[in-house]
C-alpha cells in the first residue's frame, strides 16, 4: 500500500492496474453505474454544487466537512458521459469517509497511477484531476469554516 494513499483509493488502484486495458475499461463503466445518487437536499438545490469547468461534460461536486473533520463528498455527471462519471464515482467512493488530512495527502497525480492513460484521452485525465484539485480546494475551505 502506498504510504500516502488511503486504503480505499489504494484498492481501487489496485484493481485497475492488474487488470488488462479493455478490462479496466469495463471496470471504469461498472464505477460509473456505482456513482452514489445526490441526497435530496443537494438534488433540490443545484446551486449548492460546484461545476468542475475542466472537464467536458457537466461535473458538479460538493464537498462538506463535518464537526470531526471527516469529508462527506457528493458528485454528479451525466450517465451519457460513462468516463467522466466513472471517474467522479472512484473519488466519491475513494474519498468519502476520510479525514480531511487523508484527502489532502492524496497525490494530485493519483488519477494518472490507474493504468488509463492508454485507454482515455489525456484530457479526460486532465478532468479526473482537476475533479480531485477541486475536491481539495473545497475540502480545504470548509475546514477552515
Amino acid at each position: 500500500m502506498n504510504a500516502t494513499l488511503p486504503a480505499a483509493l489504494d484498492d481501487i488502484k489496485t484493481d485497475f492496474t492488474e487488470l488488462g486495458l479493455k478490462d479496466r475499461l469495463q471496470l471504469l463503466l461498472e464505477f460509473s453505474n456505482e456513482l452514489p445518487a445526490l441526497p435530496t437536499h443537494y438534488a433540490e438545490h443545484p446551486d449548492l454544487l460546484e461545476r468542475v469547468e475542466e472537464c467536458q461534460s457537466p461535473v458538479f461536486i460538493f464537498v462538506d466537512v463535518d464537526d470531526s473533520r471527516t469529508v462527506h463528498l457528493y458528485a454528479t455527471a451525466p450517465a451519457e458521459s460513462p468516463t467522466t462519471r466513472g471517474f467522479a464515482s472512484i473519488l466519491v467512493q475513494g474519498l468519502a469517509g476520510l479525514s480531511v488530512d487523508e484527502v489532502l495527502a492524496v497525490p494530485d497525480d493519483y488519477p494518472s497511477d490507474l493504468g488509463l492513460t492508454e485507454a482515455v484521452s489525456p484530457l479526460r485525465i486532465r478532468g479526473m484531476t482537476a475533479m480531485l484539485g477541486r475536491i481539495k480546494r473545497q475540502v480545504v475551505k470548509k475546514a477552515a469554516a
